[in-house]
């Protein structure tokens, strides 16, 4: 087993780790069925499938193209809201582009899951913490995500 195919266990408590956190989770995908959120607990979920950049920026663009299925935890969200996500695109794939933080009233704020199609979700948190956690063995795809600008 090489060291990048470990399953990735990673908190975030402040902006600095966000940043960590969002750029494993860049070109993600998932569903809307992926996605859930208890009011009542306070915590809003996500099961994505994760692409993995840092063996392929070791390897090279051509090799080792490889997701893995991962969960992602926020704790503390008082509001969760969402923008331009239609019900009825349950089967749709969502590709998460990034996760930033707008601090409002330190260290509450608003965190937002930016996703590809000008889609977005908004969460209002007490303060960050989040926990990405992978959940299985990684496998092949032969699609490397594209920006075009």
């Amino acid at each position: 087993m090489s060291e990048t195919s470990k399953p990735l266990k990673l908190i975030a408590l402040d902006a600095n780790d966000l940043e960590v956190i969002s750029a494993h989770c860049q070109d993600a995908v998932l569903r809307l069925d992926d996605i859930g959120y208890v009011k009542k607990n306070r915590r809003f979920a996500i099961i994505l499938n994760r692409f993995d950049w840092e063996t392929a920026l070791k390897t090279g663009r051509d090799h080792q193209l490889r997701r893995r299925r991962t969960a992602l935890r926020f704790e503390c969200v008082d509001q969760a809201e969402h923008i331009n996500l239609k019900s009825k695109q349950k089967d749709h794939a969502l590709k998460l582009l990034a996760i930033n933080f707008e601090e409002k009233d330190a260290p509450s704020g608003v965190l937002s899951l930016i996703f590809s199609g000008d889609c977005e979700i908004k969460l209002t948190v007490e303060c960050i913490e989040i926990e990405l956690n992978d959940l299985g063995a990684m496998w092949e795809t032969k699609n490397l995500p594209d920006h075009k600008l």
